[in-house]
């Protein structure tokens, strides 16, 4: 196959990925060659750092031949899609082409599982390897760890790369056995213990060479099996507890031509991928806990987002004088942001907080307006029933976008 065929089935092949993201890694120097770009094309994606700059990724697999067959993957064993594979020498060669065409500033590399594990990940940090000594490439590396590999190729993966993730894929082990009966959950947790442990060690020792100093992310598949919202978001919760993982990604399954009956015919709901992001922002930025958020069930709610739904079960602490609760407090109240509660407790110490404080602020009044009390200001709902408050406050249907 040519290049550019190459490129067409394996840049489509890893879009099912979620797990692509720069945040968290500092910035190389890139020697001239600027590397903050924005483009369209073939296998780019984009994904955003911390303090808001777009980057553009070359986002590809090495090959998407695999000797798994994992049912729920397009690129199972024997599944009928084309097949592909890149040389690592041609992987290296494509990047460092976008790269000084200002067309990316790293690369997401992926793979599917051939001659064996070691192997495959042996070819993934050939590539790593190759861009950093050979091209002297600064741009960000994000490489996709093959739990089964020896602990000795993780370790130098993460001499290479900016990032490093190991995707548990189902958030419940039993189900991931019966889906995808090569994998074990324990080799990928043992993976993903590797790459902490290597991590604190070169945290704690500053002249060890650094690794993977934007951490590891994961990601799981949300649809694809009979788990509800409950087992996902505590499986979250363990994961950035006992591995410090930088970020958890949500993937809705989307069916695959020829999909086996094993796995569902109809994807989930688009929203329910996209409550499960807005809990696990709250979970990794605001200290709510998952139990907190899903109350006595077991589904995230559709209508409305999880911390208003969390507010609306919970209108005993409510509303909060802003002139005296704590910032944690203000910024669990819907419509206002951990930015704008900082910003609140930083005002009163000028000035008593009035209504139009929050309005300057561009708070989000619609759905703090039944929840803050100012100094000119406290709601008339403090006595409306939550059942009626929701049926104002919720999202409208225009707006779910339920139905993928």
């Amino acid at each position: 196959m040519q290049l550019v065929d190459k490129l067409a089935v394996l840049a489509d092949a890893a879009k099912y990925d979620a797990s692509c993201a720069s945040s968290g890694a500092p910035k190389r120097s890139s020697k001239g060659k600027s590397g903050i770009g924005a483009t369209d094309g073939m296998g780019i994606c984009h994904s955003f750092t911390p303090d808001g700059r777009c980057v553009s990724l070359l986002k590809i697999l090495l090959t998407n031949f695999c000797l798994f067959d994992c049912q729920y993957c397009v690129n199972r064993r024997s599944s009928d899609v084309p097949r592909a594979r890149f040389t690592p020498e041609e992987v290296v060669r494509l990047t460092l082409d976008f790269y000084q065409r200002n067309y990316i500033s790293g690369l997401f590399l992926s793979s599917g599982i051939i001659r064996s594990a070691d192997y495959t990940m042996e070819q993934l940090v050939r590539v790593a390897r190759l861009l950093r000594e050979e091209h002297e490439f600064r741009g960000y590396i994000h490489l996709k760890t093959i739990p089964e590999a020896d602990p000795a190729l993780i370790v130098e993966a993460g001499r290479y790369a900016d990032r490093l993730s190991v995707n548990i894929e189902l958030p419940d082990p039993g189900n991931l056995i019966k889906l995808a009966p090569e994998k074990r959950i324990d080799s990928i947790t043992q993976a993903m213990g590797t790459i902490d442990d290597a991590s604190q060690d070169s945290r704690e020792d500053r002249r060890a060479p650094a690794f993977a100093p934007g951490g590891q992310s994961t990601q799981m598949i949300v649809g694809a099996d009979a788990s509800d919202d409950r087992t996902v978001l505590f499986r979250a919760e363990s994961l950035y507890r006992d591995y410090r993982l930088k970020r958890v990604y949500y993937s809705a399954f989307s069916p695959i031509p020829n999909s086996p009956s094993s796995v569902p015919f109809q994807p989930p709901p688009l929203m329910r991928e996209h409550r499960l992001y807005q809990a696990d922002f709250l979970l990794r930025g605001y200290g709510f806990k998952a139990g907190e958020l899903l109350g006595d069930t077991s589904e995230l709610a559709l209508d409305i987002d999880p911390k208003l739904a969390w507010a609306l079960a919970n209108r005993e602490q409510f509303p909060v004088d802003l002139n005296r609760a704590d910032a944690g407090m203000i910024a669990r109240i819907p419509g206002i942001g951990l930015r704008s509660a900082q910003r609140i407790v930083e005002l009163r110490a000028l000035k008593r907080v009035r209504y139009q404080d929050l309005l300057r602020m561009r708070c989000i009044m619609d759905k703090a307006r039944p929840f803050v009390v100012t100094a000119d200001y406290r709601p008339q709902q403090d006595t409306v029933e939550s059942a009626v408050l929701r049926t104002h406050l919720r999202d409208q249907p225009a707006q779910l976008g339920l139905w993928g």
